[in-house]
């Protein structure tokens, strides 16, 4: 049995080999810059400030990124902002390496590597169903979360911290490098064209056309409330788990251990991304959503219940794995689903609202940890998961969700 399967065509291998090289380079970026930030003597909060300068752009700025997908060659748009990303990247390493860095001057550029995170994502969803079949578009988006889970999770830190160790301009030169790179794999795809949807101009009618048509198609919209439920429990864990794993916490993890706990959710995810084919084949699409609801609550029961460290990272891995089938599965119906002429509004409207939550969750999580106790709030987690699950069951049983996700093939240019 083939778990990748045949080449899905040119276009589509240029598309996945940048996707490649862009995450890679965002896995050495995202860690590199908060170093940079301790180089320059910023405090524990402006550290912090940088991580919030690189998500502020999902809830100001996404709409507007589905928009700009939707009206422009989304080939172009994609090799344009990797050399962006590039530009950028290449400022902080010459500014580094004549000691001419600051703290805004690192907040600046985390603020425009965050909006071109979100042209980024949005197009690279959209642009999916302009290079592959839709009898082909579960494996290519399964490919993709496989090869993100490898190149931004796995190899990215690590190579960003062997680089690091050497010299912060290393790792921001070699993220550089590597978004050239994924411009240049970009540049080898070849699009099918969208249909124009009738409607010239811009103006706030267009740019939420993607959450209007979110809002009415009950199938997409669904799927997206859920997705936010559940960011709201994975907020809380992301938040807190830290807290709770390692030392002087109840779990009594070194940073060590609790890196190899990490590492373990990416690989559970890894793997997930590479099965889901042939269990969705075996199995089905609502057997699988109806085990990531399930891996959400076991990735924070086991705390909630005082369970034993291995219990715990069960739970993680579960969860991690879930979370990866969840992200290929709903991202191939939203597609199917989307004209293509709205995709990158669509995608990017449902991103907002399933994203956007995650901040909040976060906020209320450590709220919630201060006034009582982490135990606590993963137990009001774990609670609006088992809520989350028992609305979802009904709906995907009664939604046949597999026809969205593989439906009647049609040509690709």
């Amino acid at each position: 049995m083939r778990v990748l399967p045949v080449s899905l065509g040119r276009s589509f291998n240029g598309l996945w080999f940048g996707t490649g090289a862009a995450n890679l380079g965002d896995g050495v970026a995202l860690f590199a810059l908060p170093l940079l930030a301790l180089a320059v003597g910023a405090s524990p909060g402006g550290v912090a400030a940088v991580t919030t300068a690189l998500t502020l752009a999902w809830p100001v700025f996404g709409l507007h990124a589905g928009w700009l997908v939707d009206r422009l060659d989304r080939r172009l748009l994609l090799g344009a902002v990797n050399l962006v990303r590039a530009l950028v990247l290449a400022a902080l390493t010459a500014g580094h390496l004549a000691g001419a860095l600051s703290l805004p001057v690192i907040l600046a550029a985390a603020v425009l590597l965050g909006a071109a995170e979100t042209l980024a994502d949005t197009a690279l969803s959209s642009t999916v169903p302009m290079v592959v079949e839709p009898a082909g578009r579960s494996r290519a988006n399964a490919r993709i979360e496989a090869t993100v889970n490898v190149t931004n999770q796995l190899a990215g830190p690590p190579l960003a911290g062997l680089l690091a160790a050497l010299t912060l301009a290393l790792a921001t030169g070699a993220s550089a490098a590597l978004y050239v790179l994924a411009a240049v794999g970009l540049a080898a795809m070849t699009l099918r064209r969208a249909p124009a949807d009738g409607r010239t101009g811009g103006g706030a009618g267009q740019v939420v056309a993607g959450f209007r048509f979110l809002w009415r198609q009950p199938v997409v919209r669904t799927l997206t409330l859920f997705t936010a439920a559940m960011n709201v429990v994975w907020a809380a864990a992301t938040a807190l788990l830290v807290v709770y794993a390692v030392s002087p916490g109840p779990l009594g993890l070194t940073a060590v251990q609790y890196g190899l706990l990490m590492t373990a959710m990416a690989v559970g995810g890894l793997l997930a991304s590479m099965l889901v084919e042939p269990l969705r084949r075996r199995y089905g699409v609502t057997t699988l959503l109806v085990a990531d609801a399930v891996g959400t609550v076991l990735l924070v029961a086991p705390v909630a219940l005082d369970a034993d460290a291995w219990l715990v990272a069960a739970g993680v891995v579960v969860a991690g794995a879930g979370s990866s089938v969840w992200r290929i599965l709903v991202a191939t119906v939203r597609q199917n689903l989307t004209p293509p002429d709205l995709l990158g509004r669509v995608y990017s409207a449902s991103r907002v609202l399933s994203w956007g939550v995650i901040p909040a969750g976060a906020a209320l999580a450590g709220l919630g940890a201060e006034l009582w106790d982490v135990r606590t709030v993963f137990a009001a987690a774990t609670g609006l998961a088992l809520v989350t699950l028992a609305g979802f069951v009904p709906f995907a049983l009664r939604t046949d969700l597999s026809a969205a996700v593989q439906p009647i093939a049609e040509p690709v240019a």
